[in-house]
């Protein structure tokens, strides 16, 4: 079972971080087909909902910038909406709180809000409190793992320790990864409250880690430039081939990062199809 970060205490050699929607959880698309984006094109007036939607599931989707926190994913789809034409108001509070706060997570923009109140920072998080009740209640029953990853995380558990770095909250986290009993497979979770992904895998590195003894698992380019940021390897899953990116992770890339045969020619190999992969949409 998992603890609070502050708490948690390296038990084994080697750690092996894992990002949870899209990356572990099969529920990315659908929460932001039915949730981000519809209910933001609601709380903005968006008129040509069609448009909005479409460049909502790009942006956080199918292009390089899928998996962006989801405060800078309404700045940029917001933005683009601004060019097309579309009345959103003003959105400079929201935009550079955005740019340049520590935490981009509710707490910390209710915080902003007491602060320095502005009808965009308010209206956002609005936005986003409706986007965590749907899912909570309409998810509930849906939301499930890709084939193969309660029994990839119970092998990699065995031999390893395992984080949960994710850009979500903790208590979405605790709810979808319990009710799949993935948790009892999970030493440690850092949920969107403990900061970014790479600030994350920071304080991870502070618990006695060597750089080359972290795998950060992830199926976003926000995941590898965490990974990259603090010199710890990167493990691609693989949008569509979620199965086989499971299966090849247990069967095949774990021994290479344990017996320290992971940096060079296989980083690179698993990182040119990853790249290739996003290619294909940008």
């Amino acid at each position: 079972m998992s603890t609070l970060p502050e708490q948690f205490k390296k038990q084994k050699q080697f750690l092996v971080c894992v990002d949870s929607d899209g990356c572990a959880m099969d529920t990315m698309n659908v929460k932001h087909e039915r949730f981000f984006g519809p209910l933001a094109a609601d709380e903005y007036g968006i008129k040509d909902r069609e448009t909005f939607l479409a460049d909502w599931n790009r942006i956080n989707l199918f292009s390089s910038t899928r998996g962006i926190n989801r405060f800078k994913a309404l700045v940029l789809t917001l933005q683009v909406a601004q060019e097309k034409g579309e009345n959103v108001g003003d959105i400079t509070a929201l935009t550079n709180w955005a740019d340049n706060a520590l935490s981009l997570s509710n707490g910390s923009l209710e915080a902003q809000i007491a602060e320095t109140p502005s009808e965009d920072l308010e209206k956002a998080l609005v936005w986003s409190k409706k986007v965590n009740e749907g899912i909570e209640k309409e998810l509930a029953g849906e939301d499930k793992p890709f084939p193969g990853v309660l029994e990839g995380l119970t092998k990699i558990h065995s031999l390893t320790d395992v984080a949960i770095v994710s850009s979500a909250n903790s208590e979405a986290l605790n709810s979808e990864w319990n009710r799949h009993n993935l948790m009892q497979q999970v030493d440690v979770v850092y949920g969107q409250e403990v900061g970014s992904k790479a600030d994350a895998i920071a304080d991870l590195l502070t618990k006695g880690y060597a750089a080359d003894e972290i795998l950060m698992v992830g199926d976003a380019p926000g995941d590898e430039a965490a990974a990259t940021t603090n010199g710890v390897f990167y493990y691609p899953i693989l949008f569509g081939k979620e199965e086989f990116s499971w299966e090849c992770l247990s069967n095949e890339a774990l021994g290479k990062f344990m017996n320290k045969e992971y940096a060079g020619e296989y980083q690179a190999k698993v990182l040119g199809e990853f790249h290739a992969l996003l290619a294909q949409f940008d």
